[in-house]
């Protein structure tokens, strides 16, 4: 309970719910959950409203998720257009989110590239590259996700924010980097995997007049996944597993977020505890079958980073710092927290070829 909340319950002050405040959230990957958007249910939302206004809750805004340098959890990239979760892998593990926009506290939308990137990637790539700030957005997207750049800075990913490397072929990373946001973001409009499905009666269920056993279990190998003591999707390909956010593949996190979990408080236990994977099941399969091609396209894409040029594209090192990140802590929607991260330090670090993302956000959170 926020602390908000409590001063109302303590005044016994009445609270209007508004519909229109419920709005969906990016509570872990590919998968979305619905968080009542308003400043008193929300503990310490610093500049969370700036990425996302309270009064405009449903509005989209794209944005950058990435594992906080703090995480104990395998790095990653994660793009999204809702309200994000602090811990979108899990436990142990915050998140930083880049938004494409902010807003004034009128609603006035502001650009959230800086102009000072827009200079240096133009200084860099030349006029003639007609770069754009949405192109900024897309290749720095693209860049993350260079396996080559996350091995050689795997350990400065645990450290600091990350710094962005000029590629030779700009508008190839980010073409690369859109394809990447449109795959992720759009995962539920994508065309699904032609997976197979086979479903065998539980004829102890049916007689028990219970639902079928939920399994929600995955064999890589075998290329598939159970979802009960009925059904189990096959056809998926071994690289859909490849494809991983902290410590789970994308699958796997759609597994483990549509499995039934007893409550330990009796009170919720007993009144809230509704739901039941047999409601979702559909769902859950047609959704399987849409990030297996979000997946297998992310790795392809992944895979035709290292090309043949590899060499090529290996960013230089990483310089030391010159500056400090300043982040200032807070908690968001159901206890979770969020981070605020403001525009400082000179970004070139000691003429490399590498910007610090501090410097091409204006702000983030």
């Amino acid at each position: 309970m926020t602390t908000e909340l409590q001063k109302y319950a303590r005044d016994g002050a009445r609270i209007e719910l508004d519909e229109a405040s419920s709005t969906p959230a990016l509570y872990r990957p590919y998968f979305k959950t619905n968080v009542y958007y308003r400043p008193i249910y929300l503990h310490r939302t610093y500049q969370l409203p700036t990425l996302f206004p309270f009064d405009h809750a449903r509005d989209k805004n794209p944005c950058l998720c990435l594992t906080d340098p703090t995480a104990q959890k395998p790095w990653m990239a994660l793009a999204g257009d809702v309200v994000p979760d602090l811990h979108l892998v899990g436990a142990a593990a915050g998140a930083v989110c880049l938004a494409r926009l902010r807003f004034t506290s009128s609603g006035e939308a502001i650009d959230n590239i800086t102009d000072w990137a827009l200079a240096k990637f133009t200084t860099h790539y030349g006029k003639a590259a007609r770069i754009t700030k949405d192109d900024i957005f897309h290749y720095v997207y693209g860049v993350l996700h260079n396996p080559v750049y996350r091995t050689t800075y795997a350990q400065n990913l645990k450290r600091e924010l990350p710094r962005v490397p000029l590629y030779p072929d700009f508008h190839q990373w980010a073409g690369w980097g859109k394809r990447l946001m449109d795959l992720h973001i759009g995962y539920e409009g994508v065309d699904p995997w032609p997976v197979t499905r086979t479903d065998t009666p539980d004829t102890k269920a049916r007689t028990a007049g219970v639902s079928p056993k939920v399994i929600l279990k995955s064999d890589p190998e075998g290329g598939t996944i159970t979802l009960d003591s009925e059904t189990t999707l096959a056809g998926i390909p071994r690289a859909a597993w490849d494809y991983r956010l902290g410590n789970r593949s994308g699958l796997d996190w759609i597994l483990d977020q549509h499995k039934e979990k007893t409550p330990k408080d009796p009170t919720i236990r007993e009144k809230f505890n509704t739901y039941r994977f047999a409601d979702h099941k559909e769902k859950v399969a047609d959704l399987i079958a849409r990030v297996t091609r979000v997946s297998v396209e992310t790795v392809e894409i992944v895979e035709a980073m290292k090309g043949p040029n590899e060499h090529r594209l290996r960013p230089r090192p990483m310089p030391g710092r010159t500056d400090v990140l300043h982040v200032t802590r807070g908690l968001r929607a159901a206890a979770k927290g969020s981070l605020f991260m403001k525009s400082l330090g000179r970004g070139i670090e000691h003429g490399s070829l590498a910007y610090n993302a501090r410097r091409i956000w204006a702000e983030g959170t």
